[in-house]
């Protein structure tokens, strides 16, 4: 099922996710419902609140990020169930970001270099791993989304006042996008 994706100015991306439970039902089937949404507007991670959900989960998939063939087997695709980020390392570094519940905004956002993560697999199975590069940036970005918190929170106040009449018109539901979209108040 692919769910519509919920538009910036919708109270539920500024609202702190809650855990899921282990009972949660059809978690695979959201999870298999989140890679499907995302996939379908092209998008290279996917947090439950994008789709009104407020659930700590979230979806990855690097591959689009790599170039050649042999690179794409090593992408990473997972699904990030109740994760906590237990540290950030590295340089921070530049990397222009976009939002699928920000369409046609994209900006510069600085983000350390690597992530250390724990979270449940949908098999309820524990990790707690390293990741850097662009799949780290993914994963902050997407763990932003289960806080609250969106790319353009990163930006300075200069950048915000820039793209200030862009996400007003995104909020009132005046935009183009290739996916289904869920404005709050039923706009558009």
């Amino acid at each position: 099922m692919i769910y519509p994706i919920t538009a910036y100015g919708d109270p539920v991306l500024r609202t702190k996710a809650t855990d899921i439970p282990q009972d949660y039902p059809d978690l695979k089937k959201l999870v298999a419902d989140m890679y499907e949404t995302m996939y379908h507007a092209h998008g290279v991670g996917l947090a439950a609140p994008q789709i009104g959900k407020s659930l700590r989960l979230f979806v990855i998939d690097s591959a689009p990020f790599e170039e050649d063939e042999e690179k794409k087997k090593l992408a990473v695709k997972q699904a990030f169930i109740n994760p906590q980020i237990i540290e950030e390392t590295g340089d921070e570094w530049a990397f222009e970001e976009g939002c699928l519940s920000i369409p046609g905004v994209r900006e510069d956002v600085f983000r350390p270099e690597k992530v250390l993560i724990q979270y449940f697999d949908e098999d309820w199975n524990q990790h707690e791993k390293t990741f850097d590069g662009l799949v780290a940036r993914i994963i902050q970005h997407e763990y932003d989304h289960i806080e609250g918190v969106l790319f353009t929170d990163h930006l300075s106040g200069f950048r915000k006042r820039l793209i200030k009449s862009k996400l007003t018109k995104i909020s009132k539901g005046d935009v183009d996008a290739d996916y289904v979209m869920r404005f709050y108040g039923n706009k558009r």
